[in-house]
């Protein structure tokens, strides 16, 4: 079974798109107040983690998230925006905070998913895609899995179905009372990733450095990976 110890880690790495940074993509449109207005009602209404921020997500309660604190609404995204099929260890209802000890292990991950999205999409160009780092401090008791759980839940494919096992147990831990799985990364031999099941974990969530990763999806390697600033 997994087991409990601690895990003290400064500026664990996650990356999100920068298209995803800021507050809102309202915020960079040149229209009249009032049409801001009207689109920032409809993005309320619509938006998962504004919803899940005033209780309507039965997954997670709006107690749980981060409010008044800076990049609140990154860390609440985190665990608002699942995904359809959900991620390793967790499902298609509530996210997880998930990060790369190293840099490098957060670039891979990064890269083996916008890999897989370009062969999905039948694209064969190589392209680039912008990240910003954000940075996170952990310092708490989180889950480490025994032999035959890394065996059975860090499958490299297929994707969702390779998620079957790990989902269950992250689901036990969870409502367990687990703050997260630290766990080898899948996509980066030697690397270390984190599942952070609780917001008020993520401490001194800050953004850190942006760079561009170029894929390509017939291509096992990242082309590149650049830091623009």
């Amino acid at each position: 079974m997994a087991h409990l110890g601690d895990f003290d880690q400064q500026g664990t790495h996650r990356l999100i798109p920068t298209a995803y940074a800021t507050e809102s993509v309202l915020e960079s449109l040149s229209l009249p107040a009032n049409v801001i207005s009207d689109l920032t009602e409809l993005d309320a209404a619509t938006n998962e983690r504004k919803v899940a921020e005033r209780g309507g997500n039965p997954a997670i309660s709006p107690g749980e998230l981060l409010y008044g604190v800076p990049e609140a609404h990154i860390v609440n995204a985190a665990f608002t925006h699942p995904g359809p099929h959900g991620g390793r260890f967790n499902d298609s209802r509530r996210g997880a905070w998930y990060a790369g000890i190293e840099l490098e292990t957060s670039i891979d991950e990064v890269a083996f998913h916008k890999r897989r999205f370009l062969k999905d999409a039948r694209i064969a160009e190589r392209l680039s895609f912008d990240y910003a780092d954000f940075l996170a401090d952990f310092s708490a008791q989180f889950h480490f899995l025994d032999d035959s759980e890394r065996e059975q839940c860090l499958q490299p494919g297929p994707i969702p179905q390779c998620y079957g096992p790990s989902q269950p147990l992250a689901n036990s831990l969870l409502y367990a009372g687990s703050s997260g799985i630290v766990y080898p990364s899948v996509r980066r031999s030697g690397g270390t990733c984190i599942a952070c099941f609780r917001p008020a974990l993520v401490f001194h969530p800050r953004r850190a450095k942006l760079y561009s990763i170029t894929v390509a999806s017939g291509d096992d390697k990242i082309e590149s990976s650049e830091l623009i600033r």
